[in-house]
């Protein structure tokens, strides 16, 4: 890679808080469980210690590699005694790579720590206690990220350009030729793209591609920071003709994004076959990265709302239309609230596109700045389903007025808003938290995807059984 590349990358690695040293002390070590990034959790002489590479249940020789006055850090050497779920990692790159952290474990271990860490979260920032445990969505583990955004490193000739996810905790782009997640004709234009990216003129001033699957197409969005020379944009159209991808190109924010060859493709969808329904996207807007499992999550909150007809139902960050549309489609009348404008319309489109727009309607609304008023002038609304990015939504659950809804299905990336928008509601606004589980969205990765269902202290509770598959 180079000393300069070398060195750049040691400096990355280095202690973050200067209490931390370095250390090379090989300790024996039994572990707990693994905590939120990844790690086993052990204890040794009343201190914890982090230990990489290692499984709850498991006795470990590992060397120690970073001291501190509350917590140690770890790397695995050598595994005395293994968990029994255990496995050989399947990626090669899995280590080196940024983009997995729990390859070694099977799907149950990696799902039973999400489960752990939501409840911890719950408890621990939320001050509640689940009553009812869902049981886990698992869904597919290899070759489900229908979406991507690959970090590109065009780097001076002769020594070519790198595609991929960042290396672990790193900004350098990994050097990788596949990845196990990504559906196999992805993963297998990692090589190419490198090849590409290498030939062209604007090498060092493409900063990522974005990766968009879809049921009939496939699409790869080129992010430029130069315009695009005659001699790029033919290498560029060969590629694409080659590969058998809709190449798009992005000069700036994501509105910029354009077809760029072929000139056109059919529409980039995914269906939702349980509801008859079919839904449109472009390749920069939010949707789920996992199809299979969304279809379960989605089935899955349909069944706890429990929409009936003649309820009208808030859909609040409703995107394109993921959870409104299968919620019309039961029967009810949803309103769906968005700040993307574009989002907005898109939902509109495929609203009309699925034959719902008599029951389907969207408005364009800054959910951050709401307050009951703006939500009474909405409402009144028998049920929510709530889906909001990472933030949470603590000014909305805040705002709620006494009176309704009777019941909110909240579907959560983040467990810690979460948890404290769980308390809000458990403690200040007259909910109790009936229902709660995780959800197999990013296999091996350390994201918690969940979904909660909360009833007013007087309402009753929906029965809480599903028909998801079994684990696989």
């Amino acid at each position: 890679m180079g000393k300069r590349h070398e060195a750049r990358r040691a400096s990355t690695r280095q202690p973050r808080h200067a209490p931390h040293q370095q250390s090379t002390e090989l300790r024996t070590l039994s572990i707990e469980s693994l905590e939120s990034e990844g790690r086993g959790v052990a204890r040794h002489e009343g201190k914890v210690v982090f230990v990489e590479g290692a499984l709850p249940g498991e006795r470990v020789e590992a060397r120690t590699t970073r001291t501190g006055s509350s917590y140690d850090q770890a790397r695995t050497v050598r595994v005395l005694h293994e968990s029994a779920g255990r496995r050989e990692p399947r990626c090669p790159h899995f280590g080196m790579c940024g983009g997995c952290a729990t390859q070694h474990a099977d799907q149950r271990t990696q799902m039973a720590a999400k489960q752990r860490w939501l409840e911890d979260s719950l408890e621990r920032i939320g001050k509640v206690e689940v009553e009812t445990l869902l049981p886990i969505v698992y869904g597919e583990e290899w070759g489900y990220r229908h979406r991507a955004r690959m970090s590109v490193r065009g780097l001076p000739l002769p020594r070519g350009a790198l595609v991929g996810f960042h290396e672990k905790q790193s900004s350098f782009v990994a050097d990788m030729r596949q990845c196990e997640n990504l559906p196999p004709r992805i993963s297998r234009l990692i090589t190419p793209l490198r090849e590409l990216v290498t030939a062209l003129d604007m090498r060092e001033r493409l900063p990522q591609v974005e990766v968009a699957v879809g049921d009939k197409v496939d699409v790869l969005v080129v992010r430029h920071l130069d315009p695009v020379s005659d001699r790029d944009a033919q290498l560029l159209r060969e590629f694409a003709g080659r590969e058998g991808v809709w190449l798009w190109l992005q000069s700036k924010g994501p509105a910029t994004a354009v077809p760029m060859h072929p000139p056109s493709m059919p529409d980039l969808d995914y269906t939702l076959p349980e509801f008859g329904i079919r839904i449109a996207f472009r390749p920069t807007d939010f949707t789920q990265v996992n199809h299979g499992v969304n279809r379960i999550l989605v089935r899955r909150a349909v069944r706890l709302l429990d929409p009936q007809p003649g309820e009208r139902i808030a859909d609040l960050f409703c995107g394109i239309g993921n959870f409104s549309l299968p919620l019309a489609a039961s029967g009810a009348t949803v309103v769906g609230i968005e700040g993307a404008p574009e989002l907005v319309e898109r939902a509109r489109v495929n609203a009309e596109a699925n034959g719902l727009a008599s029951l389907a309607s969207f408005e364009c609304a800054n959910l951050f700045e709401a307050d009951t008023g703006k939500l009474e002038r909405w409402g009144p609304f028998d049920k929510l389903l709530i889906d909001p990015p990472r933030t949470g939504a603590a000014e909305i659950v805040k705002a709620l007025p006494d009176a309704w809804p009777r019941r909110i299905v909240y579907v959560s990336c983040d467990s810690a808003t979460l948890a404290r928008d769980a308390g809000i509601l458990v403690h200040t606004r007259g909910f109790r938290l009936a229902a709660a589980g995780v959800v197999n969205m990013f296999a091996h990765t350390t994201h918690v995807e969940s979904i909660a269902l909360f009833e007013r202290e007087c309402a009753e509770s929906p029965t809480l059984t599903t028909a998801d598959p079994p684990p696989a």
